[in-house]
């Protein structure tokens, strides 16, 4: 194969290559502006319903911690490390977990 030969087929590999570039990028224009519309709908919930949805975050959240601390003081590991395990005295990664440090 000559230097021509090899220059031509050389372009040949990089318009395909360009081809398949611009094809992912079509691709990736349209899951940003799906991205935009999500992101817009989201935002669009009324007040009402975003304060309701913070509210119950909280209340699971409270429900969740006391859960824990009544686990704790049943002498239950909460810790990741032990977590389930009987315990006997403190731990202090379960009461570095809680706070209570």
């Amino acid at each position: 194969m000559n230097v021509n030969e090899s220059l031509i087929e050389i372009e040949k590999q990089l318009s395909k290559i360009l081809e398949e570039v611009k094809t992912l990028k079509m691709h990736a224009y349209a899951l940003e502006e799906e991205n935009k519309k999500l992101k817009m709908e989201l935002c669009q919930y009324p007040e009402e319903t975003k304060k309701t949805v913070q509210d119950n975050v909280k209340k699971i959240q409270g429900e969740a911690y006391e859960n824990l601390v009544k686990l704790y003081n049943e002498n239950f590991h909460i810790c990741h490390l032990h977590f389930g395990q009987t315990r006997k005295g403190d731990c202090l990664f379960c009461m570095g977990f809680l706070g209570k440090m």
